[in-house]
């Protein structure tokens, strides 16, 4: 991650703020709600058991939010985190069992004893992201003295301990420890822990969890994952269940079990993802639902289900090389992550609906709201698995713009900053990116090191950029359709690469078996999506009564994406079902011309509003 660096723009501000505001908010409400505190009872000896506070996964938002603490040591160097990080840890690894068992819910006194509760416990998956956080310290720290791998590897130890070939035959309930266990694996080069991890996925799909009223699909173990051919159940836990798939089978060289999930992706992105990314329609067990069940208005979404999309897809970038993945990760970190946070950073989304029928409600500032019942952003949530995991994604962005292999750097994402690659012959490659992407669609890429050699500079074109899009390279301009652009030759300090892409507002129409958008629109510029708010429609407060024209193309006016609308009114009956269509025809109203539209990721911040994304045409 030092490799690169992202200086400003879009994604500086959303670290910024990330950094300044989202990390001390965490902090106070894991602080208020004793869930740190349970580490400390933990560690004392205490009544646990009556004292207790927060959901049984409530360890794992601490081990999160040391990961985002660790993401955001590394990229900024802030020492009043690096004494925060220090001083939770030091809490956490009190509470450490002599085995290496760690848990505040599970074994001691007054509670359940350990692993009997394999189906929601979330022991497993607890330890899971205590792996990940100090795989993000000693990436970042090599060699820190805090202790946190420490803790981390005997957590790991005691798992395959546990849970190895001669142990327990069974899984978690919450996958997240496969992909835990190999990054271990990749920190450590202890392959103990990746095959653990191989373990998991093998087992998974046996029927070994006991079925649940939304039936053994829920947790993916319905169907061995080589046998599944669609991302299901869920959406969380089918996420980070692929994304460890992939690790596995990327260290494994098992090649049968990465094609198993490149058509689960492929399936899912095609049949069952909304237009932002976001994924899972179904409410009751925050899960997919079957192909093209994508109602708007019912849509789940959550922004941890997107941000385990973005870890699926990241995975499989980097094995397969295929910009498709690159661009649903753009899509899902512009319309799904950045629409979870307020613009100050302190309130969330956990759920992110595409329309909102009535006016939002302003949550109590001073309780946790209910998970999905928010209607607007909320400061915490009795379920907080959201904000912690929005912090540590921001924090570690950067990883997400660049790769470098053998013949030269590519860049996936687009933001002002520079990547630098040492190759393995010391040679070093060094690229400095300018651009207000995606606010404009200029990315001028600079090279900023000197080289006798040749090397390939491959830049994505994104999959929306198919009409218009141009490289410059030596005064030289030329049309370049998506996919991937290189040019390899031997580069000199101060060339330039121009990638122009067309930034035009545009419909988008959806797939006609999506029956819930028949007969709408959405619009979008570049990666971002657009919604009507009727905060910009004064004297409108429900924007279920407007209809666009599609007959005048969506259009920049003062920098602000306008639409021409029409304002109707629907008839009256006794009884919603006619036999004459005309009279369900909503009486016509005056037209509304340039009606600004808000990007998605920005609804919301303005007070309570009505909104939509799929704007009806008739």
């Amino acid at each position: 991650m030092g490799d690169v660096r992202i200086t400003g723009g879009f994604w500086a501000e959303r670290q910024s703020v990330n950094a300044a505001a989202s990390l001390a908010h965490i902090e106070h409400w894991l602080e208020r709600e004793g869930w740190i505190r349970n580490f400390d009872l933990a560690a004392a000896g205490g009544d646990l058991a009556a004292e207790r506070r927060g959901r049984e996964f409530s360890d794992s938002e601490i081990y999160k939010f040391l990961e985002a603490l660790a993401w955001e040591i590394g990229r900024g160097g802030d020492e009043r985190l690096e004494a925060r990080f220090r001083a939770i840890v030091a809490r956490v690894a009190a509470a450490q069992e002599p085995d290496g068992y760690l848990n505040t819910k599970f074994g001691r006194p007054g509670q359940a004893p350990r692993w009997s509760d394999l189906e929601w416990g979330h022991e497993i998956y607890c330890v899971g992201h205590l792996l990940q956080a100090a795989v993000a310290r000693a990436r970042t720290r090599p060699g820190a003295d805090d202790g946190l791998l420490e803790v981390a590897r005997r957590a790991a130890g005691n798992i395959c301990d546990t849970f190895g070939p001669e142990g327990i035959d069974g899984v978690c309930g919450h996958p997240g420890i496969e992909t835990a266990l190999v990054e271990l694996a990749r920190v450590t080069e202890d392959d103990r822990y990746l095959a653990q991890a191989a373990l998991f996925v093998d087992r998974r799909g046996h029927g070994r969890l006991s079925d649940v009223e939304y039936g053994r699909e829920y947790f993916q173990d319905e169907l061995p994952v080589r046998a599944a051919t669609v991302l299901r159940g869920h959406a969380v836990r089918a996420n980070y269940l692929a994304a460890g798939a992939v690790d596995v089978a990327v260290e494994q060289k098992d090649a049968s079990l990465l094609d198993a999930v490149r058509n689960q992706w492929a399936n899912a992105v095609t049949r069952r993802t909304y237009i932002t990314g976001g994924q899972g329609s179904r409410h009751q067990d925050e899960a997919f639902g079957g192909d093209w069940m994508l109602p708007p208005d019912r849509a789940y979404s959550e922004t941890c289900a997107g941000i385990g999309s973005v870890m699926v897809a990241w995975r499989l970038l980097l094995a397969d090389g295929d910009p498709r993945y690159a661009d649903l990760i753009e899509r899902t970190l512009f319309n799904v992550v950045s629409t979870s946070p307020s613009a100050d950073g302190r309130s969330f989304f956990y759920a992110n609906t595409l329309h909102r029928r009535e006016l939002g409600t302003l949550p109590d500032g001073d309780r946790p709201s209910l998970r999905a019942a928010a209607s607007l952003r909320a400061p915490w949530f009795e379920v907080s698995c959201c904000p912690t995991n929005v912090a540590r994604t921001l924090a570690s962005l950067t990883a997400y713009v660049a790769t470098a292999d053998d013949e030269g750097l590519q860049l996936h994402q687009y933001a002002p900053g520079a990547v630098r690659h040492r190759r393995a012959d010391g040679r070093e490659l060094c690229v400095v990116v300018e651009t207000d992407y995606p606010r404009d669609g200029e990315i001028r890429v600079r090279i900023d090191s000197d080289d006798e050699h040749p090397w390939a500079l491959s830049l994505r074109v994104p999959g929306w950029a198919a009409r218009g899009a141009t490289l410059t390279v030596d005064g030289r301009r030329e049309p370049v359709a998506p996919g991937v652009v290189t040019e390899r030759r031997v580069w000199r300090r101060g060339d330039e690469v121009v990638l122009s892409l067309p930034m035009a507002p545009r419909f988008t129409y959806p797939d006609p078996r999506i029956d819930a958008v028949r007969g709408c629109v959405a619009v979008e510029r570049g990666p971002v999506v657009f919604a009507l708010e009727s905060v910009d429609v004064p004297g409108v407060e429900a924007v279920d009564e407007l209809r666009v024209d599609t007959g005048q193309p969506p259009r920049l006016v003062d920098g602000r994406v306008t639409v021409r609308l029409r304002h109707v009114r629907a008839h009256e009956h006794d009884w919603p079902y006619r036999a004459d269509p005309a009279e369900t025809t909503p009486a016509p109203g005056a037209p509304l011309d340039d009606v600004p539209l808000v990007e998605y990721h920005a609804w919301a911040n303005r007070g309570p509003s009505t909104m939509r994304v799929w704007l009806a045409t008739r």
